[in-house]
């Protein structure tokens, strides 16, 4: 049955791969990535053997420790990266528990993050290999210690099972998730560059995590290289314990959630109309009341709205002097602009409301872009004051709003054309934001390159005064900036929306039944 549950998990990957191309890119993409993470471990394993002795241990504890903890914490807010073999698909299949307990650890290991983690865990465990002994230990110490981030990681969804099972809870651990995800990589690269190890502030810190279940695997071969056997036993004692407690309260979770296996949860009563009421009883009037109910509890939206803040972390991480934080307003106003051009996907099926009624089109495309501008040009207005303010240069404020509120308006446009031709598969209410919806076309790809192209050309002629007015200082100059990038992006924006609303006319039917094949 083992054997059977891994053959399932293999041909369940396979045949996803033959569902589209795209996945097969994905698949790839990530496979390399994955490679690529795990070589450059494997690297630095290889050189901290030829290291200075006193690093080895903290640092093998640390990167240990790192890899079991996400394991067990990832899979808490990346619900939906793989749904394969979930110990609710087996409720009405008479295997036994420790059978499948045994299957489900293994098939965990199959995949591009289960052979990342095996390869990195033995090369932390192969890095003692001046020591025949130790490097023995070491690796089978490498082995308990990736048994515990498997054992652990089914361990810790399946006892959240029900909490996760609540949608509300699900949309906001995972928009909670996307900001540190965010800002993992610009915080690796900016402090690299400017870290020095300190070996005795890696010693305590490694010292400390040995004793925790996370690190304590990855001491043992440290342990027995220094020939301290109480030190490793007791290491050892810890990790073999922990993971015994985990597949105790694994099994008992998984029997719970195959007899009772968790329900959808009953839609919330809504009290009132909300923006409805608040908002003019128009056609116009209607579709940004909609629209703005969805930017304001529609969690896929909120992922838009969650990155724009990170924007001056991440711009202050990489240049700490100060001078790519006016880059702020810009930035926001590109990526809320832009956030438009997949409204009709995220309709869903509900974009048939627009179709029966008929609404017309340019009233379609006036209800998203007033629902998004009440909250875009507030942000990129005050994005562009405080970052001005921030770096000590009040007289960047005007050429900068002058190239963001024209990035923006013309972003505004240019996606009222392109979501009017172009509908592409999301993800779809309650889903996790970190799964990748199936059936993606080259269409919609081009769509969105073209449309960041068409937009930078488009915003040329305010982008170069806006830089010409902050490097020369030229109050004249950013006056001029401010009236052009206004003129341009007020023009794009009627025109975008005029020319938009037509084809959505035209296409709507079209774009309807799109939809409802992606569902």
């Amino acid at each position: 049955m083992v054997a059977h549950l891994l053959r399932l998990k293999l041909q369940l990957v396979a045949n996803g791969l033959k569902r589209s191309v795209w996945q097969v890119v994905g698949l790839v993409v990530g496979a390399l990535y994955g490679l690529m993470v795990a070589l450059l471990v494997v690297a630095g394993m290889i050189a901290l053997s030829v290291s200075d002795e006193e690093l080895r241990r903290p640092v093998t504890v640390i990167v240990g420790t790192v890899l079991v903890a996400a394991w067990w914490f990832v899979p808490l807010v990346a619900f939906g990266v793989d749904s394969t073999l979930e110990p609710a698909r087996f409720v009405t299949f008479a295997v036994p528990r420790r059978t499948l307990l045994v299957g489900l650890a293994l098939a965990g290991v199959i995949g591009i993050p289960g052979a990342m983690s095996a390869l990195s865990a033995l090369s932390i465990g192969a890095v003692w290999w001046h020591d025949p002994l130790a490097l023995v230990v070491g690796l089978g110490a490498s082995v308990v210690g990736l048994a515990l981030a498997v054992v652990g990681s089914r361990a810790t969804t399946t006892v959240a099972l029900p909490l996760i099972g609540r949608r509300r809870v699900r949309e906001a651990m995972a928009v909670l998730a996307f900001v540190p995800l965010v800002l993992v990589g610009p915080l690796l690269g900016g402090f690299s560059s400017g870290f020095t190890a300190d070996t005795d502030a890696l010693r305590r810190v490694g010292d400390v995590l040995a004793w925790t279940p996370f690190g304590a695997p990855w001491a043992v071969g440290a342990d027995v290289a220094a020939r301290d056997w109480l030190l490793a036993g007791a290491h050892l004692g810890i990790a073999l314990g922990t993971l015994a407690l985990a597949a105790w309260v694994w099994a008992a979770a998984l029997g719970r959630a195959l007899v009772n296996p968790p329900h959808q949860e009953a839609p919330s009563k809504q009290r009132g109309l909300g923006w409805f009421d608040r908002l003019p009883a128009t056609p116009v009037g209607a579709v940004s009341a909609r629209c703005l109910t969805y930017w304001i509890r529609d969690p896929r939206y909120a992922m838009a709205v969650a990155v724009v803040p990170v924007v001056p972390i991440v711009l202050w991480v990489m240049d700490r002097d100060g001078g790519a934080l006016i880059l702020a307003g810009p930035i926001a106003a590109f990526l809320l602009g832009w956030s438009v051009s997949a409204d009709v996907a995220y309709d869903g099926t509900a974009f048939w409301t627009h179709v029966a009624a008929p609404l017309d089109g340019r009233v379609d495309r006036w209800g998203r872009v007033l629902a998004a501008g009440c909250l875009a040009v507030p942000v990129v207005v005050v994005f562009v004051v405080g970052s001005a303010l921030l770096t000590d240069r009040p007289t960047t404020i005007v050429p900068l709003l002058g190239a963001a509120l024209g990035l923006l308006l013309t972003g505004f446009g240019l996606a009222s054309v392109v979501s009017a031709y172009v509908v592409y598969p999301v993800q779809q209410p309650g889903d996790s934001p970190f799964q990748t919806r199936q059936g993606a076309s080259s269409a919609a790809l081009v769509s969105q390159l073209g449309g960041w192209a068409v937009l930078a050309v488009a915003t040329l002629p305010e982008t170069v005064l806006a830089v010409v007015a902050v490097r020369g200082g030229s109050a004249l100059v950013g006056l001029v900036t401010l009236v052009v990038g206004l003129a341009l992006g007020v023009t794009a924006l009627l025109l975008g929306v005029r020319y938009g609303g037509r084809v959505l006319e035209k296409n709507a039917p079209v774009l309807l039944q799109r939809i409802m094949a992606f569902t």
